[in-house]
């Protein structure tokens, strides 16, 4: 494997890893509350503002990534990186894709 596949996994790990030591600790307290996440990602004009920057960012890696899938004919990324990206976040998403991108070429 190269090193730069192994900065891809690694920042994968990570971008599961940073998140959910936030969304644990919140989940534990206020149970499985989606409707409460979204409302506690507006509590200010700043965390606003990071929401609509991931979600621009995350609908912009979603158009890159399906452009690429269908030039590539690799359609089964869709499958494991579009689900990462709503569940886990564009942190773990775009590199999840870089990282299956970037595999040799049989």
């Amino acid at each position: 494997m190269s090193g730069l596949r192994i900065i891809y996994l690694i920042l994968v790990v990570l971008g599961i890893v940073m998140p959910f030591r936030y969304f644990i600790p919140w989940f534990q307290v206020n149970g499985f509350d989606i409707a409460g996440l979204i409302d506690a990602w507006h509590v200010s004009n700043a965390t606003s503002g990071l929401v609509w920057d991931l979600t621009v960012a995350a609908a912009a890696l979603i158009v890159w990534m399906v452009a690429e899938v269908y030039q590539r004919k690799d359609y089964w990324v869709l499958v494991v990186c579009v689900p990462t990206i709503f569940c886990i976040g564009v942190s773990c998403g775009l590199p999840l894709y870089l990282f299956l991108r970037s595999r040799p070429v049989r």
